[in-house]
């Protein structure tokens, strides 16, 4: 069955690899042509795995669920070809949380939008049902370290697409009580190329009460510095690299790298060709750069792994974060900033969305506004 979903899914890797080797034997997939990520020869790489095993990645973005509903079968604790994410390939590339995408087709709107997120919602919990012994649902950063101390993978769910919430606060305490942990402010009328409108600073407010963290990845400038104004919680920017290395919709200029950076919020540098480069030495370029102009703790990691987007050479999959982390070390990163990027920067986002919704809910009932009442 692996070996017809490799037909059926091909590899999204950037530059092609020719001749690569036959299957194992029983469906395993081949051996990587380039080297193991466990070389003992290899010093950079040795240290990255032991940095690792004490500060493991936390993933910003992985569209898991949403790859998973094309496929007829798949065993995520055995290994699963079809995809780039599995339990042994999160376990080699010592990823210890990650946040699963909740995604909603921009073609739907409205009740679709919020019945497809409901949906993806429903299959992050089954799937994390169906292997406890490797994954196990997260609310906040000290389920994310329990999950860890068991053995197994925090899934967090999110972040989901503004327009999931149908424009109602209503739906997003439903989905919050559901386990959705993060919200991307962009493509809808409130969160637009504008700014937020006032409906829309409402809905920061309650993200803040609730403990939902935003994501600004792809929002306007306006929307993200009407954020940094109206939040009391640090956002998150799930996908997005340097704008002044690499333009894309989703990259973030200087400008509001340092305003990220002084508002306590996290850029997390996604492994995608498209926005950071071929190679892993263009992705560490992009993190050397958010590290300089936002600070050693801005930065993150998104692999943006299972989202139909094409991957830098030697970071196809989830267990090629030790070379990433060898090749920063190779260039003198310091092992505590290697832990931020990795674990701590995110625990303390994580952390300050805890702390600012415990001192919201002391202070203001759930809204009852309505895009009509504030917008209309």
């Amino acid at each position: 069955m692996a070996d017809l979903q490799d037909d059926l899914h091909p590899s999204t890797e950037a530059g092609a690899l020719e001749d690569l080797p036959e299957p194992l034997p029983g469906g395993a997939p081949p051996a990587e042509p380039y080297a193991a990520v466990s070389d003992p020869g290899d010093e950079p790489l040795t240290r990255a795995l032991a940095v690792l095993a004490a500060h493991p990645v936390a993933d910003g973005y992985n569209g898991l669920p949403w790859a998973l509903r094309g496929l007829p079968w798949y065993d995520l604790e055995l290994g699963e070809s079809a995809v780039d994410t599995d339990v042994p390939r999160l376990r080699e590339g010592h990823v210890g949380a990650v946040f699963w995408s909740l995604h909603v087709p921009g073609t739907v709107a409205g009740d679709g939008a919020v019945g497809a997120c409901l949906e993806q919602l429903d299959l992050v919990k089954a799937v994390v049902g169906a292997y406890p012994e490797g994954l196990r649902l997260a609310r906040d950063a000290g389920e994310a370290i329990d999950a860890r101390h068991c053995g197994r993978v925090a899934v967090l769910p999110g972040p989901a697409g503004a327009a999931a919430l149908g424009d109602s606060l209503g739906v997003l305490r439903s989905l919050h009580a559901l386990g959705l942990r993060v919200l991307t402010l962009a493509g809808t009328s409130w969160a637009g190329e504008a700014g937020l409108t006032r409906f829309g600073e409402e809905v920061v407010r309650e993200l803040n009460r609730l403990g939902v963290l935003a994501d600004l990845s792809g929002a306007s400038a306006g929307t993200v510095r009407r954020f940094f104004a109206v939040s009391k919680a640090p956002a998150l920017c799930t996908r997005s690299a340097a704008g002044a290395l690499r333009p894309h919709p989703d990259n973030l200029p200087d400008d509001l790298l340092v305003e990220l950076g002084a508002a306590g919020g996290l850029c997390m540098v996604p492994l995608t060709a498209e926005q950071t480069g071929p190679t892993v030495r263009d992705v560490a370029d992009h993190l050397d750069h958010v590290r300089s102009v936002a600070g050693p703790g801005a930065v993150g990691l998104s692999g943006t792994f299972d989202a139909g987007t094409a991957h830098p050479l030697e970071l196809g999959d989830t267990s090629c974060y030790p070379r990433l982390v060898a090749e920063l070390l190779r260039r003198g990163w310091e092992e505590s900033d290697v832990a931020l990027l990795t674990w701590g920067n995110v625990q303390r986002v994580l952390r300050g969305a805890a702390f600012a919704a415990q001192v919201a809910r002391q202070r203001r009932a759930p809204s009852t506004a309505t895009i009509a009442d504030l917008d209309g």
